[in-house]
């Protein structure tokens, strides 16, 4: 095995939500294949949950953690953070450095470049996870991302998309002279195709994510409102999730009168919180191909989303799921149907065994390392 074993470190900023739930299942297998496999991301973004689930790995990580301070937008310190984290990953010497998300892509490619120059042979691989690409092609800030998306492009050896939306998205605003790409799905482990029953106590709906204006908790807040009015009684939510917008949708919730029926809960694991609500209710102004849709399938769980990303790409275009996004009025009506009519959106959700065959982690992993080695050669 240890012929064919990889180094493989991954780089990212923010180690919260679907990007680090995404690089966890590829640590986990490729080190069960034989690799050795590293990390490098930020060190002030976080919690306890976060801490939980870096102990959980360790184990894995023959290249250790790393971690450093990494700022979200663009600014002087990047520079300190590029000059310290290169001198640590040329220690480690990687064959692979595969950057997540728009901060650790550029940091991965440019510190992998810098290593070549030093006769290197690293491979620098990039998945947008969305990130940059959720800018639109006309705004000032989304010309500048782009253009230097584009620069970066001389500087990578693979790019993986995690769903076909992304694909198109990154080739329409990025250009179409990409460098070689693949289309790698996100994947679950099968012990994640285990129904989850919700508790006796369990409430009307449920949101799990991360607190910020991108994946729509005021939406949700206000849907939940407008819900009650159609349903005609009041409803109970559940609001799961960590962020730095978090106070702002307490105080939404205590405006607008649903304090006593939409409870605030920390960032817990999935399988857990998914026992605190009949429904789940992603209501995202954008997403790539969110893990969160994907858990809950998988778990049994009914789901409504809006039709942002790669979502239709799980449960097909035009499924009767999925409403228009930042449209209030419409996930309003979806939920309240939930409540009146429950079996009618069960039948809604996607057949488990083709979710099971499609987005598979190990079947995810198999195919990154496959597309490792061929950049490799």
């Amino acid at each position: 095995m240890e012929s064919d074993s990889l180094r493989i470190l991954h780089c990212f900023r923010s180690p919260v939500g679907g990007i680090f739930r995404h690089v966890r299942d590829l640590i986990e297998y490729h080190h069960k294949a034989g690799h050795k496999v590293g990390i490098l991301c930020d060190s002030t973004t976080g919690g306890a949950h976060e801490d939980a689930l870096f102990d959980g790995i360790r184990p894995y990580l023959d290249l250790g953690l790393t971690r450093t301070p990494i700022r979200r937008s663009i600014g002087p310190s990047d520079l300190v953070a590029f000059v310290k984290c290169t001198n640590e990953i040329k220690k480690l010497q990687p064959d692979i450095i595969h950057g997540h998300g728009a901060k650790g892509g550029a940091l991965a490619r440019l510190i992998g470049s810098r290593l070549r120059v030093s006769r290197s042979r690293v491979a620098r691989f990039y998945s947008p996870h969305g990130g940059s690409l959720h800018y639109s092609s006309g705004s000032l800030s989304g010309k500048f991302y782009f253009l230097i998306e584009n620069l970066l492009e001389r500087f990578t050896d693979g790019l993986a998309f995690v769903s076909d939306y992304e694909r198109k998205a990154y080739l329409d605003k990025v250009g179409r002279a990409a460098p070689p790409n693949r289309l790698i799905y996100n994947g679950l482990l099968e012990s994640e195709f285990e129904d989850i029953r919700p508790a006796n106590d369990a409430a009307d709906f449920l949101y799990i994510g991360m607190m910020r204006r991108l994946k729509g908790p005021d939406i949700f807040i206000e849907a939940v409102a407008r819900a009650e009015h159609i349903v005609g009684r009041p409803l109970t939510a559940v609001m799961i999730g960590d962020g730095d917008e978090k106070e702002s949708y307490r105080q939404m919730l205590d405006h607008s009168g649903l304090r006593e029926r939409v409870t605030l809960h920390p960032a817990m694991p999935v399988r857990e919180a998914l026992r605190l609500g009949k429904t789940v209710i992603v209501p995202s102004r954008a997403e790539s191909l969110p893990y969160l849709v994907l858990e809950a399938l998988a778990a049994g769980r009914p789901l409504l989303a809006t039709s942002v990303g790669g979502i239709p790409e799980i449960f097909g275009e035009g499924s009767g799921a999925l409403v228009p996004p930042e449209n209030v009025e419409a996930l309003a009506g979806a939920m309240a149907k939930a409540v009146q009519q429950p079996h009618e959106i069960e039948e809604l959700m996607p057949q488990k065994t083709a979710l099971q065959t499609r987005f598979s982690a190990s079947r995810m992993a198999n195919e990154m390392a496959e597309f490792y080695r061929d950049r490799l050669a």
